[in-house]
């Protein structure tokens, strides 16, 4: 298993390339700015990128996985879900994506978007159960991802009390590695340390442990903080819309 995490400040932040070194494949979540950070550490773990993955359609940052792709000559991976004015690869829930010795398996845990994936990843040379799960703006340390940059703010707290139940019922010793950290404007309780454990969060999340649904959405509904300056046109761009007009 190669893993490297790349934190990203403006914005705020996190991307991942994670992979088989021994058979030299491997996969970026979340890329964003410039692709030749991504390129040259695939190069220097002698892996390919086999596929670059967008958890869901971003309305914090602009997207760099399409040209990321193109540059990679990778394949393009989003939720079948996506609503896009482009080509990509769909993928859906509980879907395997095969790199060798390791699979990232898909599961759909909408909240944060109706699109949202998650990842659990594993390493057959280790163990067939999953080692850690990428979690995008689902999951994130401290906190749970803000759920009305795309629907209602309940509809989306409601999908995202099913969806934190999915993450929940991996084992407590399984990673965490999230999307964003303090500083990101998709969380309201971020920590600054980029990574923890489904136990912990279990324990410590205080959105995380809450286990009536009810309560779940009073919970989301309070204090949400201002949106992201021009959201709404990030997200639309990420989905190729700038792209369908012209």
């Amino acid at each position: 298993m190669i893993l490297r995490q790349f934190l990203h400040q403006d914005p705020v932040g996190i991307s991942y390339l994670f992979g088989c070194g021994g058979r030299a494949t491997g996969a970026v979540v979340d890329p964003v700015g410039a692709v030749e950070p991504y390129l040259q550490a695939a190069k220097a773990a002698g892996m390919r990128i086999d596929y670059v993955i967008d958890t869901h359609i971003h309305a914090d940052h602009l997207s760099a996985g399409r040209r990321l792709a193109e540059a990679a000559g990778s394949r393009y991976v989003l939720s079948s879900r996506a609503e896009v004015a482009f080509p990509f690869d769909a993928v859906e829930d509980e879907q395997v994506l095969p790199l060798g010795n390791v699979t990232a398996r898909v599961l759909h845990t909408p909240g944060h978007t109706p699109e949202h994936i998650c990842l659990a990843v594993n390493d057959r040379t280790r163990a067939e159960e999953p080692w850690f799960v990428l979690t995008g703006h689902t999951l994130m340390v401290g906190d749970l991802g803000r759920t009305e940059l795309a629907v209602s703010a309940e509809q989306g707290a409601r999908d995202l009390f099913r969806s934190a139940g999915r993450l929940k019922a991996l084992p407590d010793h399984v990673e965490v590695l999230p999307g964003a950290y303090a500083g990101s404007v998709c969380g309201r309780r971020l920590s600054g340390k980029p990574w923890s454990t489904i136990g912990f969060e279990k324990r410590h999340n205080e959105a995380f442990r809450i286990e009536d649904e009810a309560a779940f959405i009073r919970f989301m509904l309070a204090e949400i903080p201002p949106a992201p300056p021009e959201a709404t046109v990030i997200r639309a761009a990420n989905a190729g819309a700038a792209a369908a007009a012209a």
